[in-house]
């Protein structure tokens, strides 16, 4: 490590130790701080949002599109890899920082668009297009005309407290994150209270876990602090299994030492000095920054052996799954580290008093970690103002599907489900109407319309057969079959059973079954078989309710969920499958019916020749009939035919 480094080690480290109720800092402790954290910069900064999203949407070309013409004109430039800042619709995101001005910031940057902006912004001019916002500081010049962040209508409404820094700084820049408070909790907890102190305090702040079930993590701290043992663990479960969920990698992706501090602010008040990180190994890029902060963080002292001379030692590593979904359970994840399969067991005991390897355990996931340092910092009581009375502080939702502006959210608990999609996340596109939000995941359920005002908090979304989950938010509008929505989540859920129980592993396939049943074509003529469809859903109902009862662990007894939501808010919709035998959405294949129109068919042939179960008979030249029975419903006729003589009955 040269001189330089060693010197700005040495510095930050010592603003790492300063009192952290102290804002005494000289002004060129203040101008080196900036420095560090790049609101303070001799040469311009590009930033490009290189998540997993981002390099989705074409950031890794929009960063090698930047990298050449930099190298073109010759400009000493540097170039910082962001996360994900939360908006995914407006990916690739490109922003610049010029020494003096303030930050800003440009959306659906792809390569053709990097040197007209690029050009523009160098002649200190704002480009007419692609403009999103600017981030505002006290010491640089404003771009004028341009919004700031805060006045940009998805970032307006949020509180981020867990998201703070993704999309913002450089998450594998450990001198980035110390510069803007980084670690600075883990030595206020450290130094400031005893581990059940510790525990007392967060269990005041009321923080619940975010990673479904909504415990007191202070309390669950509180068990793990109270055993006795030689070797205790804590885990963080960053497998995010649910579909529609990338909260926890983007967060990793965009802030790993966040998470780090977090954990090791935990393991400090439960007496243990062993971790892991459980994540699966399709999230390449989580894992590849997870591990550069763990070596920065060593090697700045702040994890390993007697940290800050404080005689705390804490490790952690990284354990990557294989994505299975049963394993976001914490006692099958418990399993799958030991070496063996991941499948959930009988509790008690608790993982808190036989956990890994028979040794106390807490079990949090990303989230959870991620807001224990905000709390240390500025107090529970602080953190406790924040929500409803019996959830507090912030909850991350990643939205997905038929709304406008996809991406991460970070609201207070109590914001409405309607200020969430239509406030923020700009509502449905297409002037489409809406029907539903499915929250929570496969172990979810649905919000309609008339529970559009209900209040984000655990207890809310419970009463309306939903739960907050991992914090998945998947929109659906009026061309979306709610049936089929639980077939999909049944048919998940089925497949990722982990087999051990009968109710879990019969039960969903049965109601999979029935699903399938009443979505696809009656097999006979038969008068009895709509009075067979319909004892379906009793039976569904039944179904749902022994498999809630009856279920080894959390995942099947929450497993009839969806299909549960969706009867319960859509009855008339699983009556029209059954009774018509029609899908109102359209969307089921299968009770599809075409028709060809005698008076618009030419005779052309081209709709017989594309179907793929020649269902299709007629002579060249003459009109064109189907087949009902042997109709299989795929459309590729109608998307065929140019006289639009096929029709959708």
């Amino acid at each position: 490590m040269c001189a330089n480094c060693n010197n700005n080690k040495t510095f930050l480290l010592e603003e790492v130790l300063r009192d952290y109720s102290t804002n005494t800092r000289d002004a060129q402790t203040l101008n080196k701080m900036a420095v560090f954290n790049n609101e303070q910069n001799d040469i311009p900064v590009v930033f490009v949002g290189a998540g997993t999203c981002g390099l989705g949407a074409g950031a890794g070309q929009t960063l090698q599109a930047v990298k050449d013409y930099l190298q073109q004109k010759n400009i000493n430039a540097k170039i910082i890899e962001t996360g994900c800042i939360g908006l995914c619709s407006s990916e690739p995101i490109m922003d610049i920082k010029l020494p003096g001005f303030n930050r800003i910031s440009f959306e659906k940057i792809t390569t053709d668009k990097v040197p007209g902006i690029l050009d523009t912004i160098f002649e200190l001019n704002v480009p007419k297009t692609n403009v999103l916002c600017q981030f505002d500081s006290e010491n640089n010049r404003k771009w004028e005309n341009v919004p700031f962040i805060t006045e940009h209508p998805f970032f307006a409404q949020q509180k981020r407290l867990v998201l703070k820094n993704c999309g913002i700084i450089d998450p594998v820049n450990i001198e980035e994150y110390i510069s803007r408070g980084g670690y600075k909790s883990l030595v206020k907890a450290i130094s400031v209270f005893s581990p059940l102190e510790l525990c007392e305090h967060i269990i005041e702040s009321g923080l619940r876990g975010r990673g479904g079930g909504g415990f007191l993590t202070g309390m669950k701290w509180k068990f793990a602090n109270k055993e006795q043992s030689d070797q205790k663990f804590l885990i963080c479960n960053a497998d995010e299994g649910d579909p529609g969920a990338f909260m926890d990698r983007a967060v990793i992706e965009g802030d790993p030492h966040r998470l780090l501090e977090g954990m090791a602010i935990a393991g400090y008040a439960i007496g243990a000095t062993k971790a892991y990180i459980y994540i699966r190994a399709e999230y390449p890029l989580a894992i590849e920054r997870l591990k550069i902060a763990l070596k920065q963080a060593a090697e700045y002292g702040l994890l390993g052996k007697n940290i800050f001379e404080s005689g705390f030692d804490f490790e952690i590593k990284v354990k990557m799954g294989a994505g299975a979904f049963v394993c976001g359970e914490e006692t099958a994840l418990m399993h799958s580290i030991e070496g063996k399969r991941g499948m959930p067991r009988p509790r008690p005991p608790f993982p808190t008093t036989e956990g890994l390897f028979g040794k106390p355990t807490v079990i949090n996931n990303v989230e959870t970690f991620s807001n224990v340092p905000e709390i240390i910092y500025h107090g529970a009581q602080w953190f406790a103002a924040i929500g409803t009375e019996k959830s507090k502080g912030t909850k991350v939702f990643a939205l997905s599907g038929k709304i406008s502006l996809t991406g991460l959210v970070e609201i207070p608990m109590g914001t409405t489900i309607r200020e969430v999609l239509f406030n923020i996340a700009g509502g449905i596109p297409n002037n489409k109407k809406f029907k539903s939000v499915q929250i929570g995941g496969p172990s979810g359920g649905c919000i309609t319309n008339e529970n559009l005002d209900i209040q984000i908090d655990y207890d809310s979304l419970i009463a309306v057969g939903a739960m907050m989950g991992s914090g998945g938010l998947v929109v659906m509008d009026e061309d979306t079959c709610m049936v089929d929505v639980a077939k999909f989540f049944m048919d998940f859920i089925q497949r990722e059973s982990c087999g051990k129980c009968i109710p879990c592993r019969e039960g969903t396939r049965r109601m999979l079954e029935i699903l399938e049943s009443i979505t696809s074509k009656p097999r006979t003529g038969d008068s009895n078989e709509a009075l067979e469809r319909f004892k379906g859903i009793m039976q569904l109902e039944k179904l749902g309710k022994v498999i809630k009862d009856t279920s080894l662990c959390g995942l099947g007894q929450t497993a009839p969920n969806p299909v549960m939501s969706t009867l319960r808010w859509f009855r008339d919709e699983y009556e029209a499958h059954i009774f018509d035998r029609k899908c109102p959405a359209g969307v089921c294949t299968n009770l599809r019916t075409f028709k060809i129109d005698v008076d618009k068919c030419t005779g052309c042939t081209i709709c017989s020749k594309k179907c793929p179960t020649q269902a299709i008979i007629g002579a060249k030249k003459s009109p064109h009939f189907i087949v009902e029975d042997k109709c299989i419903g795929c459309g590729a006729c109608q998307e065929a035919c140019k006289f639009e003589a096929i029709s959708v009955l």
